[in-house]
């Protein structure tokens, strides 16, 4: 019985070979007229041939794809995880309702529970500092750090300042850890592209590219320094992660979206990183985040008419309306209509310019303030002092 199919599975296997056989021929005769065009390795050749990629303009794009593929091989071991834990009390009407609590006892572990957070945060120094948002981390009872290859290490809040939305935390128990590159946010210009890596929805590592939409946007911060736009997709999970620029630096700290669906609509916001430094190291140092003051308010609307009655017609800059008697710009001797062109070298083209240098000196530093008053230039520098009570 084996034999014979044996013998049977042979026969069969003869026919197919011829059947093959006569299947190549009648597909050699239908392709003989393109033998000129697809005989040999002329298809790979054909496949290899593209005009596009000698044209300049793929060349670039392509060029700019392996250097994104490169940014985020560098900055993405830098980007953490940061995943809270935090105990809350639970707001059921009935734990307070006198009725209820008469003829039920309710324990007091039953009146609170844990809630989990998710933020991104990148680290600074190699022995395990990083930087986040305060909102990530903020009245928390556990903080753990993962990182891209699997590792998780718990971490300490250092200190964190609500204002401007920023805290430092150490990693605990890790060494010689990969850290970001920080550039310089006053260099960066609308048109720039901008790459953010982060958690988005508890996804891992996700990097999202744009542009910089607009170098100085006012959105009403506590601090009152300016934010970063950007076009890059960034949604919950990413706050407290980094926004890069083309040379892989970090250039922003990605703080917050607006949104009326609660995801990305293409409008989101960094801290400006040069901003961050400055608070970063007096968190560092443990210096308490104190709010400098140097009471002076400007003009909300500066127009032609207002510039030419000044004498400045054409120039950028600040119309002083009011000065606080006793403050430090009334001591350094700023006064009402006074148009103040620079601030520590930089064009006063917004009063975001004043608080962020008066935010970045601190007090107890000086800031130096270019006036023109009668048509005169006058310099003038002004000792920061801490806010008061009610100017805070």
């Amino acid at each position: 019985m084996f034999k014979k199919l044996n013998k049977r599975k042979h026969r069969f296997s003869t026919i197919g070979i011829a059947n093959l056989t006569m299947f190549v021929f009648l597909i050699g005769v239908a392709l003989s007229p393109f033998a000129g065009t697809c005989s040999g390795s002329s298809v790979i050749d054909a496949a290899t041939d593209n005009p596009l990629l000698k044209s300049e303009a793929v060349g670039a794009a392509v060029k700019f794809q392996e250097a994104v593929r490169e940014i985020y091989k560098e900055v993405n071991p830098a980007v953490i995880r940061i995943e809270t834990e935090q105990t809350v009390e639970v707001n059921h009407p009935f734990f307070n309702d006198p009725m209820f609590r008469r003829f039920f006892q309710v324990p007091e572990g039953q009146q609170k529970q844990k809630r989990a957070g998710l933020g991104s945060g990148f680290i600074i120094s190699s022995d395990g500092y990083a930087v986040t948002n305060h909102h990530v981390v903020q009245k928390v009872d556990k903080i753990t750090v993962k990182f891209t290859n699997g590792k998780e290490y718990a971490a300490k809040l250092i200190g964190s300042d609500p204002n401007s939305d920023i805290a430092l935390i150490k990693i605990e128990g890790a060494k010689n850890l990969k850290t970001a590159h920080l550039g310089d946010s006053d260099k960066i210009e609308v048109g720039d592209i901008a790459l953010a890596i982060g958690n988005p929805f508890g996804l891992q590592s996700t990097l999202t590219t744009g542009i910089i939409s607009s170098k100085g946007q006012d959105v009403n911060s506590a601090d009152g320094v300016s934010r970063i736009q950007t076009d890059a997709s960034i949604n919950p999970g990413n706050s407290g992660g980094p926004l890069i620029n083309i040379r892989g630096e970090v250039i922003g700290i990605n703080q917050m979206i607006y949104s009326q669906s609660g995801g990305s609509v293409g409008i989101g916001f960094a801290i400006p990183i040069n901003h961050a430094k400055a608070i970063v190291e007096k968190l560092k140092s443990g210096k308490k985040i104190r709010q400098g003051y140097i009471g002076v308010s400007v003009d909300p609307e500066v127009t032609d008419e207002k510039l030419q009655l000044l004498g400045v017609s054409g120039k950028t800059g600040l119309i002083v309306a009011q000065v606080v008697i006793g403050s430090p710009a009334y001591k350094a001797g700023i006064a009402g209509n006074d148009f103040i062109t620079h601030i520590d070298g930089k064009v006063a083209e917004k009063f975001s310019v004043l608080k962020s240098a008066v935010l970045q000196k601190g007090v107890g530093g000086s800031i130096e303030v270019k006036l023109i008053r009668g048509g005169k230039e006058v310099t003038v520098s002004v000792h920061i002092a801490e806010a008061p009570q009610q100017q805070r």
